[in-house]
């Protein structure tokens, strides 16, 4: 038995020892001995970059036609920018020139009909037949024109010379266009 006594003592009792009841974490409690210190960390030292030795050339002197041609770049997309603003500024008058119209086309419709609505045809006339002033036509003072015969053409040729006539307006072209230039 008494080697039955030594392995129990080795067993593990949790009643038995205070020092290892649990305390409401599942992380183990570490001896002083075992906690760790933190280490400084060491920044290993760089050296300085050794740039090679380079033989460097001179600054020329700039391209009259490089300045010139940058030049004309610029002076171009100033000028596109200038047609872009002047074109949103048209297009903003068009809109306003089209919405513009849109409403007269409606007051012309309104206008028309007040104004068909402001004579009365059947009235003028009963007033002006009533006074004298105006009779209806009688039967001599209608005339009817008959349009059931085809149209025809007469051309009256005077014998004149046209080679004449012909010469003078190529003769007043050519003034034309040299008053021209």
């Amino acid at each position: 038995m008494t080697m039955a006594s030594a392995v129990r003592r080795k067993t593990y009792d949790p009643y038995r020892n205070f020092g290892y009841a649990y305390d409401g974490s599942a992380a183990r409690k570490l001896e002083r001995e075992e906690v760790l210190q933190p280490r400084p960390q060491v920044r290993p030292r760089r050296q300085a970059a050794v740039r090679p030795k380079v033989q460097v050339r001179e600054a020329g002197h700039v391209s009259l036609f490089a300045v010139s041609g940058f030049a004309a770049v610029a002076v171009l997309a100033v000028l596109i920018l200038m047609s872009y603003v002047q074109l949103a500024g048209l297009s903003g008058e068009v809109v306003g020139l089209s919405n513009e119209m849109t409403r007269l086309k409606g007051e012309e419709a309104t206008l028309r009909a007040r104004y068909e609505l402001a004579y009365d045809l059947g009235a003028i006339e009963n007033s002006v037949t009533a006074d004298g002033s105006m009779g209806r036509p009688q039967d001599g003072q209608m005339v009817y024109v008959d349009l059931t015969e085809p149209d025809s053409v007469v051309v009256y040729d005077h014998g004149q010379e046209t080679t004449g006539h012909f010469l003078d307006g190529v003769r007043q072209i050519v003034e034309n266009v040299l008053a021209y230039f």
